[in-house]
């Protein structure tokens, strides 16, 4: 029986997500599900949310819930992290503060300086975790979908080098998907494949019987003046290939956006996005309990959508099924033009043996000089976790493109005082918090 623990099973409509796509494969043994969260009253809504999903699939599973992470670990064969660490309570400190200041973020949740104190209180609880894996269950595989990916999964590789972890994100087959509509040609049968770095990969190979997608492409942006005014299109246009993630969040990459009114309002840039999406989330949830309080089914997403990467990566190794997907790693050869040991995004094998990193070779130079921006962000902010140095966490945020064409250097460190003072109970002892040792 396959045990597959979910660590921060309270974002519900997630975990609703995963189980529903793990579920639908009927070649899957009976799974152990055994979900985990530190909030008693989110656990409950996710046990409830397991149950109803099993009943509406009519498939059998065994489903556990503890507030205990330890127990929650015993037996896992995967273990699929989703935590938010300080929820979105932190979430509004880390886009609403450096927009009083004047710097403004639309996600916050993976780069700049929102992505920088995201990681910083993320690190601890991983540390944990981590610990607790190599004590309960060395060999399983742990599957993040935590934000900021790059940095959490470089993080573990620097803590627990000996856990099998990757990153996991949909961003890339959404891409596609969306690319294949705007252009009218169907998804199914098209060849693709990305690499660079999460929210920030390079659609290098994009084809459907032979013949490169890329020319409709430029000659439906070319003919539609309202295509134009967006940031990935802008992006194409300058870099010549198109980024994997989308606008609003492609737009805090770099500095050419959110630097100026007049820009935010050219592209259509929304600031602050992420506190509404979060919001949303919040109401997903008491929906959710509200449903099942009242013995109701919740909604599951169509069976014809595609499923997530990690029950692809279970179903993968449980029945020896190969199939193709993007993950992030650490960079050991992968990307001959970006450092090496940074975490990257590639396309991956999966079958009965595990999931096996392509070995890509060079991504596009243009490319690839604005990975490595972003790459030594996430180098700072680890560094400065590793060591314990603040000054390193300024430095991080400095080199930060949308936070440097914004603010002066002496604003970074002032605001940077303002952040770890605001989340003090979040962040280790070493770097300005409360925090002692893994969480």
């Amino acid at each position: 029986m396959p045990s597959i623990t979910f660590l921060g099973a309270g974002s519900v409509v997630f975990t609703r997500q995963l189980l529903t796509d793990l579920l639908r494969f009927d070649d899957l043994p009976v799974l152990d599900i055994a979900l985990h969260d530190v909030d008693a009253n989110r656990l409950e809504v996710a046990r409830l949310t397991a149950l109803n999903v099993a009943r509406q699939l009519d498939r059998e599973v065994r489903v556990t819930a503890s507030l205990d992470r330890r127990e929650a670990l015993t037996g896992a064969d995967f273990v699929i992290n989703m935590i938010q660490v300080g929820g979105i309570d932190a979430t509004k400190v880390d886009l609403e503060l450096p927009a009083a200041k004047g710097l403004k973020q639309t996600i916050g949740d993976t780069t700049g300086i929102g992505g920088v104190f995201r990681a910083l209180r993320t690190f601890p609880v991983l540390s944990g975790i981590a610990a607790d894996m190599q004590e309960i269950c060395p060999d399983a595989w742990f599957l993040n979908y935590t934000n900021p990916m790059a940095m959490n999964v470089w993080w573990m590789s620097k803590v627990a080098p000996d856990i099998k972890t990757v990153g996991l994100c949909h961003s890339v087959y959404w891409t596609v998907n969306d690319l294949c509509e705007l252009v009218g040609v169907p998804l199914e049968g098209t060849h693709y494949r990305a690499a660079g770095v999460n929210h920030q990969s390079w659609l290098t190979e994009w084809s459907r019987d032979g013949e490169d997608l890329y020319p409709l492409l430029r000659a439906r942006i070319d003919a539609d003046p309202d295509l134009q005014r967006r940031v990935r299109a802008e992006m194409f246009r300058r870099i010549g290939y198109y980024p994997t993630e989308t606008s609003e969040h492609s737009s805090e990459y770099l500095d050419w956006f959110l630097r100026s009114d007049a820009q935010i309002e050219r592209f259509r840039i929304e600031p602050l996005q992420y506190i509404a999406i979060s919001e949303d989330n919040v109401r997903e949830f008491h929906e959710a309990a509200r449903l099942l309080e009242a013995g109701e089914d919740i909604p599951l997403h169509d069976e014809g959508d595609a499923a997530e990467y990690a029950p692809q990566i279970i179903h993968s190794i449980v029945t020896g099924t190969f199939r193709e997907i993007h993950v992030n790693v650490p960079n050991h050869g992968l990307i001959d033009n970006l450092p090496e040991g940074t975490v990257v995004e590639v396309p991956a094998g999966v079958d009965a043996e595990g999931i096996h990193p392509l070995v890509w070779g060079s991504i596009p130079a243009a490319g690839a000089a604005l990975n490595r921006t972003y790459l030594s962000v996430a180098d700072l902010t680890v560094r400065a976790a590793l060591e314990g140095d603040p000054e390193l966490v300024r430095r991080a945020v400095l080199v930060d493109p949308n936070a440097s064409s914004t603010l002066t250097p002496a604003e970074i460190w002032d605001l940077c005082d303002e952040l770890t003072a605001a989340h003090a109970d979040l962040l280790p002892k070493e770097l300005g918090g409360t925090l002692e040792g893994p969480q």
